[in-house]
């Protein structure tokens, strides 16, 4: 297993989950001074720009507007995070709160850039907010429903119905196909300019991980894998996947793309990847901050 957690995981605040039906609790931390605010903005982090790096935007709750949505995420050496969803506020940056101090950003455009905690807050403070906006209505009898348990429930008004609605998260397994001193790597038309990366589905009903990595490296390319082996897990909050990573063993050779969902795909050696991919070269890895990137570099080092 791999010795340290890929980038958005690696946890570093405690959930306190059983705490979350405290609402008096929660109206505590809320008002405390300490307490820290990631803000959101449609699906966009807040962020300060200007130094060597961009760091994650964090605030108190008297530098926001009035009319923010508070969702706990957790504690960090006893001082509470929450994420605040300001997205029915028209242009949140003109409150003197926020005026000058950094702006709002799709979190994919310079999430490699923080450091890996303020990753991992960043990704649980956008996934859950996300959820929270797409799920205004109960998906059962169709009336609104509202926020509890610190935002990790919604919950519906109807008294009749009254369901409770849970974050969502959508597994999806993306993998590694190697044979020998080859690996299967393939891209998407979206993808930049000679990009490639792992291929990657998303789980279906009544299917186990193993099955579903086979079935989407057949789909996709007509190859045929043997052993599967898990590798790690990645939160990916874009919106809202899990994504599951292995390696798996190729019993076949000859590639049939599903010009559907890939543009093109390959076998590619360690060497060509190591000698000519990169700056200057045709082809590039995927994003540094991805779990594809991760499972090609570790099997170039052997590490896997």
């Amino acid at each position: 297993m791999p010795h340290k957690p890929n980038f958005y995981a690696g946890g570093v605040l405690d959930r306190v989950s059983a705490q979350r039906k405290d609402q008096a609790w929660i109206d505590s931390l809320i008002a405390a001074a300490e307490t820290r605010i990631v803000p959101i903005w449609r699906a966009q982090n807040f962020v300060v720009e200007g130094g060597d790096v961009p760091l994650a935007g964090i605030v108190t709750v008297a530098d926001l507007p009035e009319g923010a949505e508070y969702v706990l995420l957790g504690l960090r050496d006893g001082t509470a995070y929450f994420a605040a969803d300001l997205s029915d506020i028209e242009d949140p940056l003109v409150h003197p709160g926020l005026t000058g101090r950094g702006s709002f950003a799709d979190l994919r455009s310079f999430g490699p850039l923080v450091a890996p905690d303020e990753g991992n807050i960043l990704a649980y403070a956008r996934g859950l907010t996300w959820w929270h906006a797409r799920h205004r209505f109960c998906g059962v009898c169709g009336h609104p429903t509202v926020s509890a348990e610190g935002g990790h429930v919604r919950r519906c008004t109807n008294s009749d119905c009254a369901t409770p609605h849970f974050p969502r998260t959508d597994p999806a397994v993306i993998m590694l196909v190697h044979a020998g001193d080859h690996c299967l790597l393939g891209r998407q038309p979206r993808f930049p300019p000679g990009m490639y990366s792992t291929l990657a589905g998303f789980v279906e009903p009544g299917e186990s991980l193993e099955e579903a990595v086979a079935r989407e490296v057949l789909e996709e390319t007509g190859i045929r894998v043997g052993e599967v082996t898990y590798h790690s897990s990645q939160p990916w909050p874009f919106p809202s996947s899990l994504m599951l990573g292995f390696h798996a063993e190729a019993s076949s050779r000859e590639i049939q793309v599903d010009r559907d969902e890939l543009e093109d795909a390959g076998w590619f050696s360690r060497d060509e990847i190591l000698t000519s991919w990169g700056e200057g070269g045709t082809h590039r890895l995927p994003r540094p901050d991805s779990i594809s990137r991760r499972l090609i570099e570790d099997w170039l080092r052997n590490e896997y």
